[in-house]
């Protein structure tokens, strides 16, 4: 038994390139920062049991998670210094949250803000 049908393929469109012309981004880690900050809410009313229990939620890994609620180690006054970072006009993030792994796991919070220090100079 033979089947014809017809396919028609029809061409890849280009990606158009977004138009930022005066728009500007919060930029990623400040994000991140928020959402630590809502999630740990969260637990604390009792509104989800764990971090597990928001892994599972937010379809995200554990070891994910845990990355993004260790921003809430870092000094008050670096997570008020990330909430409220510049726009980003263009280009890429300057800061990430990767960047921040090291200072969050310092315990003493004057030594992280020496680690912001140096990378706040790096960056600009």
């Amino acid at each position: 038994m033979i089947i014809e049908r017809t396919v028609r393929f029809r061409e890849r469109q280009k990606k158009r390139e977004r138009s930022t012309h005066g728009a500007s981004r919060v930029p990623r880690v400040s994000k991140l920062m928020a959402l630590a900050i809502r999630l740990d809410q969260l637990i604390r009313d009792g509104l989800v049991t764990d971090q597990a229990e928001l892994a599972r939620l937010g379809y995200v890994t554990r070891a994910r998670l845990t990355q993004i609620m260790n921003l809430l180690y870092l000094a008050p006054d670096l997570q008020e210094e990330i909430l409220f970072l510049p726009t980003i006009e263009r280009g890429r993030n300057p800061l990430t949250e990767r960047q921040l792994r090291p200072i969050a796991a310092t315990l003493c919070w004057r030594k992280q803000r020496r680690m912001w220090n140096v990378l706040n100079v790096s960056l600009k």
